[in-house]
């Protein structure tokens, strides 16, 4: 038997006395709302399989597992703008269940929650949202990788100074220098992978704190919902930690970002003039003709200010919760922090695929720069049988000497390296000129980097063949990932088909008229 209210009690009403505040409803409901709708597909997603498991246990009958799931069907094709909202009624389980109810009935589409509480629900399409939205990030993460990855092979040979403490250090390869990126980000879409791993566990079945007396089978939510495996234990259930990895792995993609952005912007200004961003991606001002600004540089590194705050804000937000208090079980920086990384990760792409390089200016910057000294050193050692720090002395002198003489790189002679390690050590080196300027050659420099890792000519191909590798597993982990998912959706869809074919037979044997007998 059937019974349809007249007046739809509210949740709220059958335990409280009065109605929300204005004030209530301003500060929390709305905005708890707006930030539930935004993850509609979701809610029905996990309606759909939470019901179809229902009936496929018998926790409920086939005629109302068909009856609900026709609903949830017509609520999926809807836009999520178009789904009528009542923020009287509470939260987007509840604004889902006013719809059915108005549609088959409270007694009827009221079952959809047997076995379930809205903390358990409420934590499955969070992280049903938040899995999907991790892969949106590693998709740009890839794409970003592959723009670094064009540039550096572009300039696997274009020499440029190397910077410690903003100073000359040693000569660089450009190309080399944007492959420690490619390895950086590699790093962090690993943080990424690990931590969706622990996103994507499926909570749905642990209710509110110990589980349930109805017979749920929580294998096959996990089946029809694409996750990985079970919160194992029904008290982690609604715990929100996993999102506060998530947002430490983002936080650490925004500072990739933020130190690669960093220096290009600086190594853009007119003092360097090594690269430049494209026209399509600067700005101008409003008073200084000749300007132009770096606009997209600049707004990946505002943006990856506040990232240095995620983590620490998402483990204040718990600092309280303990074993018994749990009012802060969602973590809504989370889906600021998505967006933000997301985004930035996409215009870097089109920064990096843009990038001017300026060669010329360079190999210019290190003519007259003594960022080869170190090689000096390492032949004089090879050479005289020295000690590197005797060496040091030597060339840390010459240095000094030749600056105050204005005495530029090329220009140094045997003879004043002997007066420098008369100085010193008190004992001639007798290298000839020829030695010297070869050890001061910015590119005979590079050309001897012997090393794994290093700028030398065996090395960046090396590194970016490693490269190559690192994107096509990043690449290959992601289809994986959405592969899984899909497969997922399909037996979802194919078992709620199963559910309402079965049903229209039956519904089509009942109504078909009886055959005249002759």
């Amino acid at each position: 038997m059937t019974s349809t209210s007249v007046h739809e009690i509210l949740l709220a009403e059958a335990r409280l006395s009065a109605p929300p505040a204005s004030r209530l409803v301003k500060y929390h409901d709305l905005p708890a709302l707006e930030r539930e709708k935004r993850q509609f597909h979701e809610f029905v997603t996990v309606d759909l399989a939470h019901t179809v498991m229902l009936a496929e246990e018998g926790i409920i009958s086939p005629a109302a597992g068909r009856a609900i799931l026709r609903q949830l069907l017509a609520i999926g094709r809807m836009r999520p703008a178009d789904f009528p909202v009542d923020v009287r009624k509470g939260s987007f389980l509840l604004q889902i269940e006013s719809y059915l109810f108005a549609a088959i009935g409270e007694d009827v589409g009221g079952q959809m929650h047997t076995g379930r509480s809205r903390i358990d629900q409420g934590a499955t399409v969070r992280r049903l949202y938040k899995r999907n939205r991790m892969l949106d990030v590693m998709d740009r993460l890839c794409d970003l990788q592959d723009a670094i990855a064009l540039q550096a092979s572009r300039h696997a040979q274009t020499i440029m100074p190397g910077y410690t403490h903003l100073q000359h250090a040693q000569p660089w390869v450009f190309g080399h220098y944007l492959l420690s990126f490619s390895s950086r980000l590699h790093d962090s879409f690993e943080r990424l992978a690990q931590a969706y791993g622990r996103v994507n566990r499926n909570p749905l079945g642990a209710v509110g704190l110990a589980g349930t007396s109805w017979p749920l089978n929580r294998i096959r939510t996990t089946e029809l919902l694409g996750f990985d495996g079970l919160v194992s234990n029904s008290k982690l259930g609604r715990e929100a930690y996993y999102a506060a990895e998530a947002i430490g792995a983002l936080a650490f993609v925004m500072a990739d970002l933020n130190d690669l952005a960093t220096d290009l912007h600086l190594w853009s200004s007119t003092e360097f003039g090594m690269v430049e961003s494209d026209d399509s991606y600067c700005g101008t001002s409003s008073i200084f003709p000749q300007k132009k600004n770096p606009a997209a540089l600049e707004t990946i590194k505002k943006a990856a200010g506040p990232a240095v705050t995620w983590l620490a804000t998402a483990l204040a937000t718990f600092r309280a919760e303990g074993t018994g208090d749990q009012a802060m079980r969602e973590l809504p920086l989370i889906d600021e922090a998505l967006v933000t990384t997301e985004g930035m990760l996409d215009l870097f792409t089109g920064v990096m695929e843009t990038l001017i390089v300026h060669e010329d200016r360079m190999a210019a910057l290190l003519q007259g720069s003594w960022c080869t000294a170190s090689n000096l050193a390492d032949v004089i050692v090879r050479e005289s049988g020295l000690s590197f720090r005797q060496v040091h002395h030597i060339v840390a002198r010459v240095v000094r000497n030749c600056l105050a003489q204005e005495i530029v790189p090329s220009a140094l002679t045997g003879a004043l390296l002997d007066q420098a390690a008369l100085e010193t050590v008190g004992l001639e080196l007798k290298l000839g000129d020829a030695v010297v300027h070869d050890a001061l050659d910015p590119r005979r420099f590079v050309e001897t980097r012997v090393t794994e890792g290093s700028v030398g000519p065996s090395q960046v191909p090396r590194l970016l063949d490693q490269a190559q590798d690192e994107r096509a597993s990043d690449r290959r982990w992601v289809g994986e990932a959405r592969a899984r998912l899909v497969r997922a959706q399909m037996e979802l869809d194919q078992a709620v088909d199963r559910f309402i074919a079965l049903g229209n037979a039956h519904e089509s044997s009942i109504d078909r008229p009886a055959v005249a007998q002759p």
